[in-house]
Order: structure tokens, then sequence, then C-alpha cells
């Protein structure tokens, strides 16, 4: 399953710091057998964006919290067309 989750919180952040927070949730996303896929970032807004596959929104949204990242708002994406 797809999920989009969107994070709060991020004015000013540096793209290299929205790389570290990436790469945070990638070294823990074994232990929940989630994949996060890309990270998209609006400075100006502070929002985060992210793209994960996995077995629910439960075990996407612990990977987040371990590493520092946690989050209330994630979407669950059932429909996919190209």
């Amino acid at each position: 399953m797809k999920f989009m989750d969107v994070h709060s919180g991020f004015v000013g952040v540096s793209e290299e710091e929205l790389r570290q927070a990436h790469e945070q949730d990638l070294a823990l996303e074994d232990s929940e057998g989630v994949h996060f896929e890309h990270a998209w970032m609006d400075p100006e807004s502070g929002k985060v964006f992210c793209l994960s596959s996995g077995p629910s929104k439960e075990a996407v949204l612990r990977v987040h919290e371990k590493a520092g990242h946690p989050t209330k708002e994630i979407y669950e994406l059932p429909v996919d067309i190209d």
C-alpha cells in the first residue's frame, strides 16, 4: 500500500537538512517493513510531503516517530492511475 504524509514546522529548513531527515527514515524503515520513496519540501510554508509504501499507516508513522519527526497527517493512496 502507498501512503502520503505531511509534516509541518520545517520553515527555513535547507535541502541538506531535509536529506538528513529522510536518511533517518531510510535507516529505520526496515524495522517496520516500510520504504520511503521520495520527499518534497516547501521551506516557505514549512511543509514536507513523504511518499512511502508499507503494510499500514501505523508502520509509517512509527518510523517517522522513531526518526524524530512524527506526524498525525497521513493518507492511504488506494487509487493509482498513470
